[in-house]
């Protein structure tokens, strides 16, 4: 029974969702040259619940994310946003380029296929 209860685990965390720190991705983002993703959430925000449950936990969607985006998530009750950047709702997907400014900004909670859509010509 632990042997199986500790290959699940394993399972569960070889496919989770991986959220970088912004210093962490920006060091990745100066080797990958990859744009930064930041999920901007409120603790009690049930939006943003609702896009961590059916979007970030789909294994699909988790892996078609990471390999176009390196992902940071800012909880503004915890933290505040590292720019002079105003969000004014939660969820807020803010892309980076490598100078560091927002080369798009996404509003909302979406399903799978809408934020693929929006996420997908984003470089």
């Amino acid at each position: 029974m632990k042997q199986l209860a500790c290959a699940l685990f394993l399972a569960c965390e070889i496919f989770a969702f991986e959220w970088k720190t912004l210093e962490e991705a920006k060091a990745l983002q100066a080797k990958t040259h990859m744009p930064i993703m930041i999920d901007v959430v409120r603790t009690n925000c049930h939006y943003c619940t609702d896009m961590e449950r059916d979007v970030f936990e789909d294994k699909a969607m988790s892996a078609w994310l990471e390999k176009r985006f390196i992902s940071v998530k800012i909880n503004l009750d915890k933290e505040p946003l590292p720019f002079s950047v105003k969000v004014s709702m939660t969820p807020t997907f803010l892309f980076l380029n490598e100078k560091g400014e927002i080369i798009k900004s996404i509003p909302g909670s979406w399903s799978i296929e809408d934020f693929q859509s929006l996420t997908k010509g984003i470089k």
